[in-house]
């Protein structure tokens, strides 16, 4: 490993940080291990089947239910999983999808294990072996690529590089409502030779933007391959790029895309031709040997057992020509697409290494961890990543790792170094007074807000709950804090005025306190953690910032680009509800406060004591 830059160790060595927290975290095994990683919030136990299928690749796919609500705030799409039961060997597979209580999984097997029905299933979080190898290697291959290695050397040298277009060139926009700092991004976009980065605080049209310079580059002649370490995000491009017919093609984990995406996936392109009418025939075929299979599940001698073997070898060549078949048809699709969508992984499971694209173009790139980005760079010699370093950053399990910087994004890595960074500099989501703090603490007050959106009333509001003995409090779980005090005094403030539930969003940085939240407000308030509701907006934001204590003790509530996300969700009221006693001795938070003061927003809760 000596050729390889001091970076490069330092990543695969946090890629195995992360690792072994994962296998570590996710291991424990028994009826005491069950409630331990219950406890953790990476095991649902009991799940009931509902619906058993064979879905892609005639890979057996299960639809379930929760018969209880619990924080599955670890339960994401694409996450690796193992469906086990007590006494039995586990059976891994995928997440494909969980909304509220009710998520499907496709099992990694030939058929569903005998027990999938039975009491005592559950479903664990498992160590993500696949997407950590991917990244290895991703990174150990960064040197053998000329202008993937001179980027690299770049990001991560002292000298910065890049610089700003001097003349942009005029443009036939589609959207002619741009303004001026979204225009010049987009020239940005078309006449930058590197990297581009294209910086979008909240509400400052960031997907507009990207949406834009897609349709220019598409002008032009580009391919262009689009990623996001979200499939929400991904989705959310591939929805604007619709709106204005152009051909995509959306790869990956594609079970929860909307209707509109889905015949712009591989299965959708697929559906009525010639190839799925030959893989309808094929998986036909592999139902019939898995019936004949099934009379030799349980309790057969030597023979049967040579049988079942045979029919089940069978069934797996039968799998693997579907795939075959998949991947001539895959082939035609990208070759008559004109943009390219997945996140990372996916694009690495769906887009043949040899590729080559014009431009590689990131959204969301603050929340993606370094070494996604080097899975997708080398598919192109042009790059943009999108998004704001000051929101929040990766989600990392080791704080080892994250200690050796693993949580840097790979947006802020280039935002050190990199001088071609466009600001999109009007905000159009909120109220003057709702954007101003973030404006004045993060954004140095380049961030304009137009006339429609100035102050018409009392747009920002402190409860303070200090004196009030509202203090947190564990969990049911025992991890996550509580405070139902504050959701007392939310209940008031909600009866006080004469809002619509529909308009009104509730965020916490505590899971324990949004499933709190979730058993005392109506279904139709919707109920978020802050990292589970970045990129969403809603007319009305309720913020519990929970902590309270007497040792001012705030936890990760330090990390301020989480608070610069559930203050900048709100477009005509934001009510943020804490104590000032415990907050108040952080800077950030002192700031906050005096904001309020001089807003005339600052309140106590004792007025709505009783």
């Amino acid at each position: 490993m000596d050729e390889l830059h001091p970076h490069q160790k330092n990543l695969l060595n946090c890629i195995s940080l992360d690792m072994r927290e994962q296998e570590e975290r996710y291991g424990a095994k028994g009826s005491e291990g069950i409630k331990q990683l219950k406890a953790l919030g990476v095991m649902l136990h009991p799940i009931n089947v509902i619906r058993k299928s064979f879905g892609y690749a005639d890979y057996p796919e299960v639809l379930f239910k929760l018969p209880y609500a619990t924080d599955t705030s670890a339960f994401r799409d694409s996450s690796a999983i193992e469906c086990t039961i007590d006494g039995e060997e586990s059976v891994k597979g995928i997440l494909l999808s969980l909304d509220g209580q009710k998520g499907m999984v496709r099992l990694y097997s030939p058929d569903f294990p005998d027990w999938i029905e039975d009491r005592g299933v559950g479903l664990k979080l498992a160590p993500d072996h696949f997407t950590s190898e991917c990244m290895k290697t991703a990174v150990k291959e960064v040197s053998e690529r000329p202008e993937i290695s001179q980027l690299f050397q770049q990001i991560h040298g002292n000298t910065g590089f890049g610089s700003l277009p001097d003349a942009p060139f005029q443009l036939d926009f589609k959207n002619d409502q741009l303004n001026d700092s979204q225009r010049a991004a987009v020239n940005g976009m078309l006449v930058s030779d590197g990297l581009t980065i294209l910086h979008g605080p909240p509400g400052t049209g960031k997907t507009t933007t990207l949406i834009e310079g897609i349709l220019q580059l598409i002008k032009v002649g580009k391919r262009i391959l689009v990623t996001a370490p979200s499939n929400a995000a991904v989705d959310n491009v591939a929805k604007g790029l619709l709106n204005y017919g152009v051909n995509i093609l959306r790869v990956g984990n594609t079970s929860k895309v909307d209707a509109i995406i889905f015949p712009h996936t591989l299965e959708g392109r697929m559906k009525d031709s010639k190839d799925q009418k030959e893989i309808k025939k094929l998986k036909i075929r592999s139902v019939e040997l898995r019936k004949m299979s099934y009379q030799y599940k349980r309790h057969f001698g030597k023979a049967e057992r040579e049988q079942r073997k045979a029919l089940m070898l069978e069934v797996k060549r039968i799998r693997k020509e579907i795939r075959d078949i998949r991947e001539y048809s895959a082939e035609k699709c990208f070759e008559n697409s004109d943009v390219v969508l997945g996140t990372p992984i996916g694009i690495h499971n769906a887009v043949k290494k040899n590729s080559e694209f014009d431009i590689v173009i990131m959204d969301e790139a603050g929340q993606a961890i370094e070494p996604l980005a080097w899975v997708v760079f080398p598919f192109a010699s042009n790059w943009v990543l999108a998004g704001d370093p000051f929101q929040l950053p990766p989600t990392v399990l080791s704080k080892q790792a994250a200690q050796k910087g693993f949580d840097i994004s790979i947006l802020e890595q280039c935002f050190k170094q990199c001088k071609n960074i466009h600001f999109l500099d009007t905000q159009y989501r909120m109220r003057e007074s709702i954007a101003e703090f973030s404006n004045t603490y993060f954004y140095d007050g380049k961030l304009k807000t137009p006339s429609a959106q100035a102050d018409n009333a009392s747009h920002v509001l402190f409860y303070d709950t200090a004196g009030t003995g509202f203090e947190e409090r564990a969990g049911e779980d025992g991890r996550s804090l509580t405070n139902e005090g504050e959701l007392d005094i939310i209940q008031k403030i909600i009866a006080a005025n004469d809002w619509n539930m529909e308009d009104i969003g509730f965020i916490s940085p505590y899971a324990g306190q949004v499933q709190l939240a979730k058993s005392v407000f109506p279904k139709t308030l919707k109920v978020s953690t802050v990292d589970s509701f970045q990129g969403q907006e809603m007319k009305i934001i309720i913020v519990s910032l929970v902590r309270s204590n007497a040792d001012g003790n705030i936890g990760f509530l330090k990390d301020y680009r989480r608070m610069n996300v559930a203050l900048t969700r709100a477009k005509e009221q934001l009510i943020v509800i804490g104590d000032s006693s415990t907050i108040g001795l952080d800077k950030f938070y002192d700031k906050f406060l005096k904001y309020t003061e001089t807003i005339e927003g600052y309140q106590s809760a004792w007025e709505f004591m009783t």
